[in-house]
């Protein structure tokens, strides 16, 4: 491992807009997956790695963050919390930290729920190449999943030639997952990136093109096995059943509940604390945490609220 080991970097700062009533309630990096926040996930992903020291980046609805990791002691690690004050792309995001950071870092972004089962791959490419900057990738088979993120094209030689944020026309079917190790360099590259014209906003991937020009090694790792940015209520009920199929059940009840006993579920998570009075039928729903059910409804494909009922297909 690199002398002084890896620091992990969440950009939790998001704003779910087009989650609806939901994304004023819950910051995207807390969503319960399986009555687990996501960015849980994260960190023990990291801690899995060694990584002991994670900075956070916040902003919307940070306080709910901070509230659910604390300092990270729960989970293995140090939890350090820093603030964007203004939201001006993830490359804006990621160079607020440079006072802060002093090793290379693993960084994730933390509305994005992943599967990777040898994420320590990052790292031996990154020593064994020599590499400034390690890009998760996946081959997939939609282009519209490429297009939604980044395309990467690579030499003959394996190395990183140019990645395409958010390509109209796609290249290739290999795209960048949002799951990146880096060495100090990318902070020197980030202070030359301009605003792009489109959106206003540093993008990370004009700061990887900038170390690529700038000759530096860039390499990606096919590490992600599945991946899913939560964008919309479907994402996140996606995200639970993928989660359900991986722990060999069908359903999952939360702690402290009182469910009817005529109640039936299928492939549905409940949270803790929840309270069911009456016969119903729950299929493919996520029920947060305190909600109580006492009109007998049937649902299918909604994430319930303390507010009320969120279908799947209706997002914002």
């Amino acid at each position: 491992m690199h002398s002084g080991g890896y620091e992990g970097v969440i950009l939790a700062a998001g704003h779910g807009s087009r989650m609806g009533p939901f994304g004023e309630l819950l910051p995207k990096p807390i969503v319960p997956i399986c009555n687990k926040p996501l960015i849980v996930y994260q960190l023990e992903y990291m801690r899995a790695l060694g990584i002991e020291d994670v900075f956070v980046v916040i902003g919307h609805l940070g306080h709910r963050i901070t509230q659910t990791l604390g300092d990270g002691s729960p989970y293995g690690v140090r939890v350090h919390y820093v603030e964007q004050q203004q939201r001006l792309g993830i490359a804006h995001a990621v160079g607020q930290l440079e006072r802060h950071i002093s090793r290379p870092f693993l960084l994730m972004l933390g509305d994005i729920y992943f599967e990777v089962p040898d994420l320590r791959r990052m790292i031996d490419i990154m020593e064994q190449e020599s590499a400034a900057a390690v890009l998760a990738v996946k081959e997939e088979t939609d282009p519209e999943a490429v297009k939604r993120n980044f395309a990467v094209l690579l030499r003959p030689d394996g190395t990183v030639r140019r990645v395409i944020e958010k390509p109209r026309h796609v290249p290739n079917l290999l795209k960048g997952c949002g799951l990146y190790l880096f060495d100090m360099t990318i902070f020197d590259a980030i202070r030359r990136t301009p605003r792009t014209a489109m959106r206003d906003e540093y993008e990370l991937t004009d700061s990887i093109q900038i170390l690529i020009d700038y000759e530096y090694s860039v390499r990606t790792a096919a590490v992600v096995e599945w991946d899913m940015n939560i964008t919309f209520i479907a994402d996140l009920i996606d995200c639970c059943q993928r989660q359900l199929a991986r722990r060999g059940v069908d359903n999952l009840i939360g702690k402290d509940c009182s469910v009817n006993g005529a109640v039936t579920l299928s492939h549905t998570v409940i949270g803790d604390r929840v309270t069911i009075t009456k016969p119903c039928h729950l299929h493919r729903c996520v029920v947060l945490p305190d909600v109580v059910l006492d009109e007998g409804h049937d649902y299918h494909d909604r994430v319930i609220t303390p507010a009320g009922a969120i279908k799947a297909g209706t997002d914002v």
